[in-house]
């Protein structure tokens, strides 16, 4: 995940993401959950670990589905911004032999994304970095793709954000989004959902909102999808899908989320259904080149 804006300052804000996302023992939770599923913890496969990764709506689906909107090609260097654990940089990784750099907020994330990826063999091409969206650790026209999936709810102040994309995007670049925006309905969330156990650490805004802002900063937009319908879809079979099980899968979200993550869910799809939240996926470019491989 990456840094909220909160009145208390960077350094509470920080502290409140970490809290809400990190849990020491991750690793070994994982570990653990691989085992019990019947999958090798020592040489795991990225589909293995597709329950705990893919943290964001319809999963691998969605980011394959992304990838390929966003044209990512053999050679392409990749931020991927919030990306968590890595199991959308990992995928991105094997299936489009692209180079992926995964930069997040929550230090246990990077730790453990940085083993789980040695474990499955791609240390080679995805790297992770710890750090703040909103000051970017990277030099100008750095990558030819910036990613984010579900990483900017947690940030309020999205015009640094996507001012500090664009300045690491290189001319011809392109901007891939895959993000939870604020409904028409407008009012407060159902919570807790997955990104949020209180009102302080969700920053919403309207897809009108986000358009106009990175119009501003001068994005050209090369697809906007609306992706709220088929997403309510893919809830609702969640949703009963968990609701029938007996008990929590060895592996899941329950892992980093904990034991309320039933209730999130559900919380999210009540969300989407009185149009409180909008899910989009989009691409942008950033102009003045083409990229070449």
């Amino acid at each position: 995940m990456i840094s909220a804006a909160r009145p208390h300052g960077p350094d509470s804000a920080a502290a409140a993401v970490d809290a809400h996302y990190g849990r020491p023992d991750l690793l070994d939770a994982i570990l653990q959950g691989l085992r019990a599923s019947g999958c090798d913890p020592d040489a795991p496969a990225i589909e293995d670990l597709a329950p705990v990764d893919h943290f964001h709506t319809r999963g691998r689906d969605a980011t394959l589905a992304l990838g390929r909107l966003a044209k990512i090609a053999s050679g392409h260097d990749v931020l991927d911004v919030g990306g968590g654990l890595g199991g959308a940089a990992r995928l991105l990784a094997r299936m489009f032999d692209a180079r992926v750099t995964v930069l997040d907020l929550t230090e246990a994330f990077c730790q453990v994304g940085a083993e789980l990826t040695r474990r499955t063999g791609l240390a080679e091409r995805v790297t992770f970095r710890q750090g703040t969206a909103l000051d970017l650790p990277f030099p100008d026209e750095r990558f030819d793709v910036a990613w984010t999936q579900h990483s900017s709810m947690n940030v309020d102040d999205k015009e640094r954000l996507y001012a500090e994309i664009h300045r690491v995007l290189r001319a011809g670049g392109r901007l891939a989004i895959h993000e939870v925006t604020a409904g028409p309905a407008g009012g407060p969330l159902h919570l807790p959902v997955p990104w949020a156990a209180e009102a302080g650490l969700s920053f919403l805004r309207q897809p009108e909102a986000i358009q106009r802002l990175l119009a501003d900063l001068g994005f050209e937009p090369e697809t906007w999808i609306d992706t709220t319908a088929v997403s309510i879809d893919a809830f609702r079979e969640r949703v009963a899908a968990a609701r029938a099980a007996s008990e929590l899968p060895p592996l899941g979200l329950h892992l980093i989320l904990g034991p309320g993550v039933g209730r999130m869910l559900e919380n999210v799809l009540l969300n989407l259904e009185e149009n409180r939240i909008v899910l989009v996926k989009a691409v942008l470019a950033r102009p003045g080149g083409r990229l070449t491989r």
